[in-house]
């Protein structure tokens, strides 16, 4: 069996004496869409946030396509504070910024959208495609970078033709509806040309049209852009539809995971969720 695309291996996040995310392990095979699910303060985000630099974790390892691309230990005066497991596991640290990440080819979208809102759709897109240009300030001076601009311009119209998002190029990202917006995001996180795609809440605000609407447009994406798509979402209906294999977080914690009709089924998950005993 090929390596997954990510792993995360025993990941702890912890702040000061909050342990955010507690030795959590996940696998996301190559264009597979697997979701992460969880009641609120679970631990979801920031497992995000780990996998895309935005946090080091306090300790453990994320690969992806087989490299190791973060890896961390409890240091300073986490060393004594570290309730996790597996502190003497790890001894190097791998800390790449966020947009070094990008650049390895894991894009996301943000549970609370991030628009340039008062640019048009096509900028939003656009601004995206300078993550892999090759012109330079010294280039760019001299006016020695017309054919990549021009090339990046063409590339950005062919995505919003693609995702149906043509009509609505020279409008204000903030004029939209909120689904549309949704949309956008996820065509700004296509243009990086990533082959994992992060989607942390896309559902969120939506009605229930949008969500249906949504569903068919991540199950397209991944086909058409030949991804693969780790997700957050509160939607269960959207989530057991369109996920082949779904991991559940309580407190931090990896309570279970498997195929939607086993986590639906599953005693664990129905009383994180409802708060009492499954039986009841």
């Amino acid at each position: 069996m090929s390596e997954p695309v990510l792993k995360i291996e025993n990941v702890t996040m912890q702040f000061g004496g909050v342990v955010a995310v507690d030795n959590v392990n996940i696998e996301v095979n190559r264009k597979e869409i697997v979701s992460l699910i969880g009641p609120n303060g679970a631990g979801k985000t920031t497992a995000f946030n780990v996998i895309t630099g935005v946090y080091a974790p306090t300790n453990g390892a994320v690969y992806f396509n087989g490299e190791r691309i973060l890896e961390n230990y409890p240091q300073g005066k986490m060393k004594s504070m570290y309730k996790g497991e597996n502190a003497g596991k790890y001894t190097h640290s791998v800390s790449p910024t966020p947009d070094r990440i990008t650049k390895l080819g894991i894009a996301r979208t943000f549970q609370n959208i991030r628009l340039f809102k008062s640019q048009s759709v096509f900028d939003n897109i656009m601004v995206a495609q300078h993550l892999r240009r090759k012109s330079n300030l010294f280039t760019a001076a001299l006016h020695l970078n017309h054919a990549e601009e021009r090339q990046m311009r063409e590339e950005t119209g062919r995505l919003l033709e693609i995702l149906e998002l043509s009509d609505v190029s020279n409008e204000p990202a903030n004029s939209l509806p909120y689904g549309k917006q949704r949309r956008v995001e996820i065509a700004r996180a296509l243009a990086t040309k990533p082959s994992l795609l992060l989607l942390d809440e896309p559902a969120a605000g939506m009605n229930p049209q949008e969500t249906q609407e949504l569903t068919a447009f991540i199950g397209r994406i991944r086909d058409d852009f030949d991804l693969t798509i780790f997700m957050i979402e509160h939607h269960m209906d959207l989530v057991m539809e369109i996920s082949d294999r779904i991991y559940v977080l309580d407190f931090g914690k990896m309570i279970a995971s498997g195929l939607p009709e086993e986590i639906q089924n599953n005693p664990r998950v129905i009383e994180a969720y409802l708060g009492g005993d499954a039986d009841e």
